[in-house]
């Protein structure tokens, strides 16, 4: 699995974010089905309240209006079958009436009724107070002589609809506060997870030329235990490398004088063996020294790169650069014209970039594309303005694979020329440090087969 594949684990911000609009969503629902039956509870009073109030409101006005009729003391009529006698209805409106109310004598007779209430007395108890039955909430109020009983009634469905109405009241809002409750988690959630963010593009800075410490007092009290064992672990990597690149760098120095002491004396050695059988021998033995001190100066330019020397104070004309290294490789080869240099009109290449990196990845990628490229076909060198810089050379195609596994350290990929497989681990790391990237491409821009080397500087 690549180091740098894209996260797959569970998500930290997502889990924040549904388990607070869940948790808030959850004591918003309760917080208001408990408001539900409080609300209940004081409705039930308020309307009993009112019951009660209007029936003693009303006692006194109907004890006046009967004594005005002369209705007070009428005989009643106990005969059996015979209908309660309605004297007057209290209201002639067609409007719904929330309290209907009956007004009685000890006897049980219906003397005033309202609107809406029933021609028969209510099936309620000719006794002072509450009661109540399975449609509505009765109240009781009698005159002082006890000649006279109301009774006022308030349905069950009037409170049953009081209390819909306030519940739809309260939960509306919450159909638009859910969602933008949601959304202001979702950015109280991301803003205070930033830093995470911010400390793992630090940490993702730090490589073999950048191990400088993170600060962590910037950093929020819970992020700075992970700031501080990272510096640990980069001041162990760090006493690692250095360890490294110090054996690297001394062993290619330690080995060069020698190698080039008994490459010189092989040499010697063929020259005086003319005719002999040994000259063979003596011969392959130069070619072992020749690569072992090949890969000596590999192992030099490895140690220099992993130093971190890709950076320079001062910008430089790397275009003046590529030319000098050219001029070097077609000195040093028996057919000059099959290294050919393409400069566009006027093309400039600067950067603040160290003049002795980019000699060494050019030199790198050339002599690569010299080595493996096709006996008698040119390499092409391409300059354009502001880059990118391009080798090409004439061989086979290669797959994305083989691309991939010639980028690694000590790979040479599929090829019988003589070679370290160091030069294109030196290339990144120093284009690494300039900011810089390499592509590598095969079949090459415009042809059917060739390998590319590309350099892109930013």
């Amino acid at each position: 699995m690549s180091l740098f594949s894209r996260a797959t684990g569970p998500s930290m911000t997502r889990r924040l974010i549904l388990s607070l609009t869940f948790a808030m969503t959850f004591l918003w629902l309760l917080a208001v089905g408990l408001g539900l039956v409080v609300m209940e509870e004081e409705l039930a009073e308020i309307f009993d309240g009112t019951l009660q109030d209007t029936a003693e409101r009303l006692v006194p006005l109907v004890v006046d209006d009967l004594e005005h009729r002369g209705m007070l003391g009428v005989p009643s009529d106990n005969s059996p079958g015979a209908a309660p006698q309605q004297l007057q209805t209290a209201s002639s409106s067609g409007d719904h009436e929330y309290l209907i109310y009956q007004v009685r004598d000890p006897s049980g007779r219906v003397l005033i009724r309202s609107h809406d209430a029933p021609e028969g007395a209510f099936e309620t108890p000719l006794k002072a107070g509450f009661w109540k039955n399975a449609t509505y909430q009765f109240y009781t109020a009698t005159s002082e002589d006890r000649r006279i009983f109301v009774q006022v009634a308030d349905a069950f469905e009037n409170r049953e609809e009081a209390v819909r109405e306030g519940a739809i009241a309260l939960f509306l809002p919450l159909i638009l506060l859910i969602p933008v409750s949601g959304m202001m988690i979702w950015l109280v959630v991301r803003r205070a997870v930033r830093p995470v963010g911010e400390l793992r593009r630090e940490i993702e800075t730090k490589d073999g030329g950048n191990m400088e410490p993170i600060d962590a007092s910037i950093l929020p009290r819970e992020l700075q235990p992970i700031a501080v064992s990272v510096n640990l672990l980069m001041t162990r990597l760090r006493t690692a490398l250095d360890a490294e690149r110090e054996f690297t760098s001394n062993s290619a120095h330690e080995l060069r004088t020698p190698i080039a002491g008994a490459l010189a004396q092989t040499q010697m050695l063929i020259a005086e063996l003319t005719d002999s059988p040994s000259r063979h021998r003596a011969g392959q033995i130069e070619a072992s020294l020749t690569r072992l001190s090949h890969l000596a100066e590999k192992l030099l330019q490895l140690s220099r790169a992993e130093a971190g020397i890709g950076i320079a104070d001062k910008p430089a004309d790397l275009g003046r650069i590529l030319e000098m290294v050219l001029t070097d490789f077609w000195r040093g080869m028996a057919n000059p014209s099959r290294l050919i240099f393409h400069r566009a009109p006027g093309a400039q290449l600067t950067g603040p970039f160290s003049e002795d990196a980019f000699a060494i990845v050019l030199r790198n990628l050339i002599e690569n594309a010299l080595v493996h490229g096709r006996p008698k076909e040119p390499v092409e060198v391409f300059l354009e303005d502001g880059g990118p810089v391009r080798i090409v050379n004439a061989a086979p195609a290669m797959t994305e694979a083989d691309l991939a596994s010639i980028r690694r350290r000590f790979s040479r990929g599929k090829t019988e020329a003589a070679g370290s497989g160091l030069g294109l681990s030196i290339v990144e790391r120093l284009l690494g440090q300039m900011n810089g990237r390499l592509q590598l491409l095969s079949p090459a821009t415009g042809r059917d087969d060739g390998f590319e080397a590309r350099i892109v500087l930013s």
